[in-house]
């Protein structure tokens, strides 16, 4: 299989693209030149949507996963869908409103890891909430501050963007790792930055929202005790 073009890592909100189809793999996913489907990775979901051939046959898209080989990007199909053939022309096309609740919490967990400098020992996101898992010594967060300080940081209406720097610049300044179970993709030469305002940059090949506005409100639904150093928090929008 041959390397797929990921379109979401410039621009998250490009909802369709045109594409052409490489192969179909041993179990049954559909490979493509091109996307604009998120395949499932640091926490986030894959994208779900459809693909649309010109002879008006649509294929449901379930979820996107990476092949073994991490750079090759499978959207696998829902049961009983007629597959294209290698060679055929597609749209693209992403269930938005899903993907948009990816992004508004995947950037409230990073402003969760701006307010709580601890390291991450895991997560999920949903598309209207999430978690976070902190190594914390000590307990004693508040869950209503916490909230306070969340949506403070929202309401600013901080820029969200992406930098990209080289892998030996991010060898350089191990700090800016702060999940301990997911490391950053390294050896293609260059490592993507989410970089939120003055308060947060840290490396994410994720989707997010451009302006911490989008997030909406939150609440910092839960706080869990999950080991004598693990804090989970579960956050929601409203």
């Amino acid at each position: 299989m041959t390397t797929t073009e990921e379109l979401f890592r410039a621009d998250g909100y490009v909802m369709t693209c045109e594409a052409t189809v490489t192969g179909i793999n041993d179990r049954g996913g559909i490979v493509l030149d091109r996307t604009v489907f998120y395949p499932t990775g640091g926490g986030q979901p894959g994208d779900a949507g459809l693909l649309k051939l010109h002879s008006g046959t649509e294929v449901a898209i379930a979820t996107t996963v990476y092949d073994t080989d991490r750079r090759t990007i499978v959207h696998v199909p829902q049961d009983g869908m007629l597959l294209p053939g290698a060679g055929d022309r597609v749209v693209c096309e992403i269930d938005w409103r899903r993907r948009y609740g990816h992004m508004r919490v995947h950037t409230a967990l990073h402003l969760l890891c701006a307010l709580l400098p601890y390291p991450v020992t895991g997560g999920s996101i949903g598309d209207c909430d999430g978690r976070l898992d902190f190594d914390i010594p000590e307990a004693g967060l508040d869950k209503d501050a916490l909230t306070k300080e969340l949506n403070g940081l929202i309401g600013r209406d901080l820029l969200v963007s992406i930098k990209w720097i080289s892998d030996d610049e991010l060898a350089a300044q191990p700090d800016l790792v702060r999940t301990m179970a997911v490391k950053p993709p390294m050896g293609t030469g260059k490592v993507r930055l989410i970089e939120i305002g003055d308060v947060d940059l840290q490396p994410c090949g994720g989707t997010h929202v451009s302006s911490t506005i989008e997030i909406g409100t939150a609440e910092v639904t839960k706080i869990e005790k999950k080991g004598a150093q693990n804090r989970r928090v579960r956050i929601a929008l409203r």
